[in-house]
């Protein structure tokens, strides 16, 4: 589960982040729209305890991530914009190297191409170089990497940005199948349309406010688009 209670960013005089309360259930799919800095990378930059909290507080599993950094990030997984892996190692190679690094042992090779399975990974490309590995391709190695962990909760920035339609979907595929299994959710995005297909929750931030909260089912792409485009186009 992952909750914010009161969360709050400044930077000296200007407030990234206003008091945010949230909180993701397991299963659930909570994704955060909003224009370049509304505060949706802030949120999820607190939750990684990247940067420190002005007031209240992000918890992971129950976990307050500013108290127990290291026990918090053991049930998160982290997906950014652009995932870095070593391109000069396989896609095998880099999941046995962070999954040792998360799990304190060395997974056999079996149990590795099971997780690169799991996440989508032919197993034609485990061998090679992750330099000519596709955007997605990269992606589907941090999920394996989150399998191997059994992260309880899944943070994600710009998940879809640069993929292909199809890639987009089979990406869509494997958020679902984590929230089948009980994960917690939070993706930031631009794409409305994406949001309103994968979310179960969707949220608009502007300026540093959640504006809206959303249950995606009870609204359509239509109409979604129009609440959105109002909020940027009022004053805060």
């Amino acid at each position: 589960m992952l909750e914010a209670i009161g969360l709050t960013k400044r930077y000296g005089d200007q407030t990234a982040l206003h008091p945010l309360d949230l909180r993701i259930a397991p299963g659930e799919i909570y994704c955060l729209l909003g224009a370049n800095g509304a505060g949706k990378t802030t949120t999820i930059n607190l939750f990684l305890n990247f940067i420190q909290a002005d007031g209240g507080k992000a918890l992971i599993n129950g976990l307050d991530v500013a108290r127990e950094p290291l026990e918090s990030k053991r049930h998160v997984a982290y997906i950014p914009e652009q995932v870095n892996l070593y391109g000069t190692l396989s896609g095998l190679e880099n999941l046995r190297y962070f999954a040792a690094l998360a799990l304190g042992e060395t997974p056999p090779r079996e149990r590795l191409l099971t997780w690169m399975a799991q996440a989508g990974l032919d197993a034609a490309a485990a061998d090679k170089r992750v330099a000519a590995y596709s955007k997605g391709m990269r992606q589907k190695v941090w999920i394996a990497v989150a399998l191997a962990k059994n992260a309880r909760a899944l943070l994600l920035d710009e998940p879809t940005s640069g993929l292909d339609p199809s890639a987009a979907a089979e990406f869509t595929e494997l958020l679902q199948r984590a929230s089948d299994q009980g994960v917690a959710i939070l993706a930031t995005t631009h794409d409305l349309f994406h949001a309103r297909q994968t979310a179960t929750r969707i949220g608009i931030m502007k300026r540093g406010r959640l504006v809206e909260n959303l249950d995606s089912s009870q609204i359509s792409d239509v109409d979604l688009q129009a609440l959105y485009l109002e909020h940027m186009r009022t004053a805060a």
